[in-house]
């Protein structure tokens, strides 16, 4: 019991240390900025940044919100792959998105 609790907690914590280097961190949101490489809308969107070689991966749940950078509601089908984007995340979930701003003039 004591080895699946380590696993599990050894599992939650690696993807975490992993995507602190390319993340902005304020008391309550993380953000990461990038160019989307993958966009499933209402499923996932995988983001790659400047700092990171490998691309980071978010959930995209029903609460998530589009905005643009002037903090307007967009449609989500407007992030399209190779769409500058800042993904803002809760403090603690790293890999759900809660709020996408398309970066693009």
């Amino acid at each position: 019991m004591k080895k699946t609790i380590i696993v599990l907690a050894c599992t939650l914590i690696v993807p975490v240390a992993f995507a602190q280097t390319s993340t902005t961190t304020t008391e309550t949101s993380t953000s990461s900025q990038g160019t989307v490489t993958t966009y499933e809308p209402g499923k996932r969107i995988v983001v790659r940044t400047e700092r990171e070689d490998n691309p980071i991966s978010y959930v995209l749940g029903k609460t998530a919100h589009y905005v643009d950078k002037a903090g307007k509601k967009i449609d989500q089908h407007l992030i399209r792959p190779g769409s500058r984007v800042i993904v803002y995340t809760s403090r603690g979930q790293m890999h759900a998105a809660k709020r996408v701003v398309l970066d693009q003039d």
